[in-house]
């Protein structure tokens, strides 16, 4: 599987936990430290579009109508399913270039990661494709120093190699593959 093919996996189990989310959880704490639900999901909605852009294949608007959210899942499958976004130098806006596959393992690695972090906060079950979060671990591998010197991850969590690559993936970003929230 190519890389272009591996955010259309990756974002349906973060929409079935969107849609599993419940008006009372909306202030539930979060495995991303600074943001509790509700402050997770605007997050997914203010970064969706400079991510879409970056992909050169899209203007970074979502179609009108429905959940906000998920029109803009849909909008970054749909710019980052093209072979030629995952091509060369692109920008998130700023006046740096950064390698293209960068910036789309960063697209899919924002719809896993959080993802997660919103099935965890609110108690439901989600996983994702074993190609897609082998790809997922490498890259975040690859990138997660700069990550934390960026602010973007916490410190390294370890997690012992003989664990599921989700755990292990999670853990460079900062977060505890056990975490609950709070009772």
């Amino acid at each position: 599987m190519r890389e272009h093919e591996l955010i259309a996996l990756a974002a349906p189990p973060t929409v079935a936990v969107l849609r599993g989310i419940r008006p009372d959880q909306l202030t539930a704490p979060t495995p991303c430290t600074e943001y509790d639900v509700r402050g997770l999901i605007d997050h997914l909605v203010h970064w969706g579009p400079s991510l879409a852009r970056a992909s050169r294949q899209s203007d970074g608007e979502p179609r009108p109508g429905g959940d906000p959210v998920e029109r803009q899942l849909e909008m970054l499958v749909e710019a980052w399913s093209v072979p030629d976004a995952w091509q060369g130098m692109t920008t998130m806006g700023g006046p740096h270039e950064l390698p293209a596959r960068m910036i789309g393992a960063m697209a899919i690695g924002e719809v896993v990661v959080h993802g997660w972090d919103l099935a965890r906060a609110t108690g439901q079950p989600v996983s994702w494709d074993e190609t897609l979060l082998d790809f997922l671990y490498e890259e975040v591998a690859k990138t997660a120093e700069l990550g934390r010197e960026m602010q973007a991850y916490g410190e390294e969590v370890p997690v012992p190699r003989t664990a599921p690559v989700l755990d292990r993936m999670l853990g460079l970003t900062g977060r505890d593959p056990h975490w609950t929230p709070r009772q």
